[in-house]
């Protein structure tokens, strides 16, 4: 499948339920499951030593500033590294920064780059429909059950059921053929660990001691880890629940303005859906996506170039 044929498949013109070689087979499912686990887990454990750290005594500047100099270049990592560039090619930039952008989201944990792109492919192909990986929509049941049900698949419990995880090799091809991103995607373990090591190392240094790099570790690396790990997560499960909608998407894609700023902008999701190859997802004054802000200044400054807009026209065609 090419990264054309793909893009269209995302607006919505695919045929009813995935064929077997669009999903991924399980290997090592047992293990798969305890490694997902513990990244789930130990984030939100090292959360409550954090709470337990501010309770005894008070928080440390140097700490949020550790916090947010992790988040928002691993964030950007994700949204315009693995979404828009890799996912949907939505912006073209040189094999440096599209590393660079690689290596950044990897260091969020999410799984490797190309694993992340076939599932999120997959998701477009099905969106809300039998095939899609993280629908809470599809097969959970009606009433209260059912939308609790679905919502916790949609942000979590998809990651442990293999049923409908995207087949590389069909939905992320040239990704596969890509030496850089190949590169960074066969070294998950390192970059993750760095996303561990800078931290440290940036507590260490502003504290002057190990306790001060153990503490930046623990607010730029586990704390760091849990929160863009759930705003992540909350795009694939409330962002198809609960907001707005302003264009006709087929499927049950919202807008949540709330979770714009801590999404980087990824919130405006009907948006995204509506036109998936689009480098802004934030389409009018007043909707906030910093992630299309740093696209529009990588283009300026000429470090990326073919950037992907939406015309006014094709927007009063599909809006609701």
């Amino acid at each position: 499948m090419s990264a054309a044929e793909i893009r269209r498949e995302g607006e919505g013109r695919h045929h009813e339920g995935p064929t077997p070689e669009e999903i991924k087979e399980p290997s090592l499912e047992g293990l798969d499951r305890a490694i997902t686990g513990f990244i789930t887990l130990a984030p939100l454990a090292l959360l409550a030593l954090a709470g337990w750290q501010m309770w005894n005594q008070e928080l440390r500047l140097r700490d949020v500033a550790i916090l947010v100099a992790m988040y928002v270049p691993i964030g950007l990592g994700v949204t315009v590294g693995f979404h828009r560039l890799l996912t949907h090619r939505s912006f073209k930039t040189s094999p440096l920064l599209r590393g660079l952008l690689a290596a950044l989201g990897t260091m969020a944990v999410e799984g490797p780059v190309i694993s992340w792109v076939a599932d999120h492919r997959k998701h477009h192909a099905y969106s809300d429909r039998l095939g899609d990986p993280h629908s809470p929509h599809v097969d959970h049941g009606g009433g209260w059950r059912g939308a609790l049900r679905g919502l916790a698949h949609a942000h979590v419990g998809w990651l442990f059921d293999h049923q409908q995880r995207g087949a590389r090799e069909r939905f992320a091809p040239d990704l596969l053929a890509d030496p850089v991103v190949a590169f960074v995607d066969r070294t998950f373990v390192l970059w993750s660990l760095l996303g561990l090591v800078i931290p440290f190392a940036l507590g260490a240094a502003i504290g002057g001691s190990v306790y001060g790099g153990l503490e930046g570790m623990l607010w730029g690396g586990a704390v760091r880890m849990f929160l863009l790990h759930h705003v992540t997560y909350s795009i694939n499960s409330l962002c198809h629940f609960f907001g707005e909608r302003r264009f006709a998407t087929g499927d049950h894609s919202r807008n949540l303005r709330w979770l714009a700023p801590f999404s980087l902008g990824e919130a405006w999701h009907n948006n995204h859906h509506a036109f998936p190859t689009s480098a802004f997802h934030g389409l009018r004054p007043g909707e906030l996506d910093i992630s299309g802000m740093v696209i529009a200044a990588l283009e300026r400054m000429g470090l990326v170039w073919d950037v992907q807009r939406v015309a006014a026209g094709r927007m009063a065609t599909k809006a609701l």
